[in-house]
């Protein structure tokens, strides 16, 4: 199918997407869309014959538990109220703990990278072809970007997509910023990678921007999209014709000429690249499935929960670095996640940092280091002014009282007290063992 040229659609500049010119459809995060009220701005778009394409972002196909049905069932209704060509998840593990390890569950809050192993990738394929049998309509999954690298692996980005593909027949959604991303923190080609996957596969392409900081890229996805990012995109035109380009901007939202900008620079990238003689992709001997690797054994997950766990208690939960990581893009990649964290909980609890003024950002960092989110953001919102409230804090005591007050209507009728803290404290200890 043919989408053309699009924009992620985000609530904070759904009157911008309907006035921009030469919007041919929109992406819309799944989970952020209410099944009993589609907004009225989507309405219109779709009566505008605008498609809508529904993406997921937490789903976790790379987890190496298989995808929850409940979660499947919502991405459905979604494509199913959206009348969508397809939907679209991501190659990444965004939990771990559980029942498989006999530990607490925890909640990145983020995409995190999936080991480029032969395990972890009939994981994947298992997860994948679950995910499909369950949808309505065709899924395709898109590449991350990582500041952080498994040890060990057999396979690189190109080959591990290919055979992704070669095993499950499922589309593939390129990030060409993600593959910049990758480039610049991990060292890999964005070309090879391109030689290696196979582009008749590709579903639709994503482009965004980032920022880089001590020689790490960032892929913030409120910034202007870049040169190299850019370049990436020229590079695979000319291998393939990408049946849809979207424009992704998730934050610092700028006004409405520059993403029309952005979104020129997008097509004359796509048409300056198009004018050059066309490369056919290059044939390169992919991975074949192995016998018997359709179906992963339960001690398959079992190894793969269990490094995952690992990984993400260091990052989350203060726990010790994983053997084969590097301490200090550890390091990097939880203060990120903890940004994240407190960033997104400004946002769902804009009366947090209004309460707690300039103090907000520090006090909730210093909160993250240990705790893990464990049922989404708005709960951590509610688990954090908990845990202010037992360390007696904020100091001044009407802002204390206006704390109270907030997490009392929507926790309960009684602020926390010590019982409370041990037992929070208990499941920390065990959390980050």
């Amino acid at each position: 199918m043919k989408l053309g040229i699009g924009i992620g659609w985000r609530p904070e500049i759904a009157d911008a997407v309907e006035a921009l010119p030469g919007i041919d459809w929109v992406e819309a995060v799944a989970e952020n869309i209410c099944t009993g009220h589609l907004p009225d701005s989507l309405v219109r778009l779709r009566e505008r014959g605008v498609t809508v394409v529904p993406h997921g972002v937490s789903l976790g196909l790379g987890g190496a538990d298989r995808p929850d049905p409940g979660r499947l069932a919502d991405l459905a209704a979604r494509a199913e109220l959206l009348s969508a060509p397809l939907v679209t998840e991501h190659i990444a593990f965004v939990r771990a703990g559980g029942p498989r390890v006999s530990s607490p569950g925890l909640e990145a809050g983020h995409l995190l990278p999936v080991p480029r192993t032969r395990d972890a990738l009939d994981v994947l394929c298992e997860n994948v072809r679950i995910a499909q049998d369950s949808l309505p309509v065709p899924l395709a999954v898109e590449n991350i970007a990582a500041l952080i690298s498994w040890p060990g692996e057999e396979l690189t980005e190109g080959q591990f997509l290919a055979e992704l593909v070669e095993r499950t027949g499922v589309r593939l959604l390129i990030d060409v910023a993600n593959l910049h991303t990758n480039h610049v923190n991990l060292g890999e080609d964005p070309a090879t990678a391109l030689d290696e996957l196979p582009v008749e596969a590709i579903a639709y392409v994503h482009v965004a921007g980032g920022v880089e900081k001590d020689g790490v890229w960032h892929d913030t996805h409120a910034h202007p999209v870049t040169g190299p990012v850019l370049d990436v995109l020229a590079e695979l035109r000319s291998r393939v014709d990408p049946p849809g380009v979207l424009l992704e901007r998730d934050d610092d939202f700028p006004p409405a000429p520059e993403l029309a900008g952005e979104l020129d620079m997008i097509r004359a990238t796509l048409d300056g690249a198009s004018g050059d003689a066309k490369r056919p992709a290059p044939r390169v001997a992919r991975p074949s499935a192995r016998a018997g690797a359709s179906t992963p054994s339960d001690a398959t997950r079992d190894r793969l929960a269990v490094d995952q766990t690992a990984l993400l208690s260091a990052l989350v939960a203060g726990g010790p670095t994983p053997r084969g990581f590097e301490r200090e893009r550890l390091g990097v990649q939880s203060r990120a996640l903890a940004a994240k964290r407190a960033g997104v909980v400004a946002k769902v609890a804009p009366e947090l940092p209004e309460i707690l003024g300039g103090g907000y950002r520090d006090a909730f960092l210093s909160y993250a280091t240990s705790r893990p989110m464990s049922g989404g953001y708005r709960r951590d919102a509610l688990d954090f002014a908990e845990q202010m409230l037992i360390a007696g804090r904020p100091a001044d005591a009407a802002a204390r009282r206006r704390l109270t007050h907030w997490w009392q209507d929507r926790a309960g009728a009684h602020p926390p007290r010590r019982t409370t803290r041990l037992v929070r404290a208990a499941r920390a200890a065990l959390i980050g063992r």
